[in-house]
């Protein structure tokens, strides 16, 4: 699998991450161990988890798999803190929690460190300063090697940034952000992508299949095995609209054309995106996973990318392009 540089650093990863979500949770140890030999055997280096998946069950698994799976230095590690369960707080991105949930998620893993620790999303109740210091400390410990957030508006992604690049002392640059990103959510076009750009941070686009339905899987009807049949159906529900079809069949229309499925087609599209580093795939099994590696030798001639582009296509307005275009 071709490797990127993770931003502005010298880190370089897969351009496919596997994502955990599931792990400990809906995937088991024997499934998990399976995805993960079928993402190293593909070349896959970058994996992403969080201290909240499964209540640290997918950081913990994880590290019962680096035992004696795979060698720890094959893979970089990327985790997230600062997510709680909390009805009041649903972050603490304070120094102190962050620190000790660092440290708890290198217990659950059996590491002395992590590749990319990522604060999981922006807290109003902490100064940004202080967010920013425990991303320092992590480092400077050698308990992470680079830093990167999660799930930052636009502006909070650029003081972040422009804070670590320009004020006083020794600071780590933040190497990543992540966010929703696919051809059913390009929201971060407006603001984000192109605040990573100016400053260096590559995006890592989570949910890049438009949380599985530009596989093309809801065209006709809700298969009982999906996400959309369980639990998680509210968090499917929003692409269900008419026009997320009008996109999807556009992506199954390009697939036929190409002798390709959507998922590759839909993969491809966000995966060559400009400023993305490697977007987060998750998968319930390795067969799935497989389906989604298969993307790594498709690349999408230039009338199907402007194709895709104008029928998915986010609404521009003031302020969010050149007010002398409007």
């Amino acid at each position: 699998m071709e490797l990127r540089h993770l931003g502005s650093t010298g880190l370089r990863v897969s351009r496919l991450g596997l994502g955990t979500l599931t792990w400990g949770r809906d995937t088991d140890e024997h499934d998990a161990a399976d995805q993960l030999k079928a993402f190293w055997e593909a070349g896959g280096t970058l994996v992403d988890t969080a201290d909240v998946y499964a209540d640290g069950g997918a950081e913990y698994l994880l590290g019962q798999l680096l035992e004696g799976l795979l060698p720890r230095r094959d893979l970089q590690i990327a985790t997230k803190a600062g997510s709680v369960p909390d009805p009041d707080r649903r972050f603490d991105a304070s120094r102190g929690h962050l620190l000790a949930a660092l440290d708890a998620s290198l217990e659950r893993l059996g590491t002395d460190y992590v590749d990319l620790w990522q604060v999981h999303a922006f807290d109003p109740f902490t100064p940004l300063e202080e967010t920013l210091q425990a991303l320092d400390i992590a480092v400077s410990s050698g308990r992470a090697r680079y830093v990167g957030v999660s799930n930052f508006s636009g502006w909070q992604l650029a003081k972040a940034a422009t804070w670590q690049l320009a004020s006083s002392g020794a600071h780590t640059r933040l190497a990543s952000t992540q966010m929703e990103y696919s051809l059913l959510q390009r929201g971060v076009e407006r603001e984000v992508l192109p605040a990573a750009l100016d400053l260096g941070v590559g995006l890592l686009p989570s949910s890049p299949l438009g949380r599985g339905v530009l596989t093309g899987k809801y065209r006709h009807a809700t298969p009982a095995d999906s996400r959309g049949a369980s639990e998680l159906a509210a968090f499917v529900e929003p692409y269900l609209d008419e026009e997320a079809s009008r996109i999807v069949e556009a992506v199954a229309i390009a697939a036929d054309g190409l002798a390709t499925t959507a998922l590759n087609v839909a993969l491809a599209w966000v995966r060559d995106r400009p400023g993305v580093t490697a977007p987060i795939v998750g998968a319930r099994n390795a067969q799935q996973l497989r389906a989604a590696l298969s993307a790594e030798t498709l690349s999408l001639p230039d009338e199907i990318c402007q194709a895709l582009d104008d029928v998915s296509a986010p609404v521009h307005r003031y302020p969010d392009q050149d007010w002398s275009t409007l």
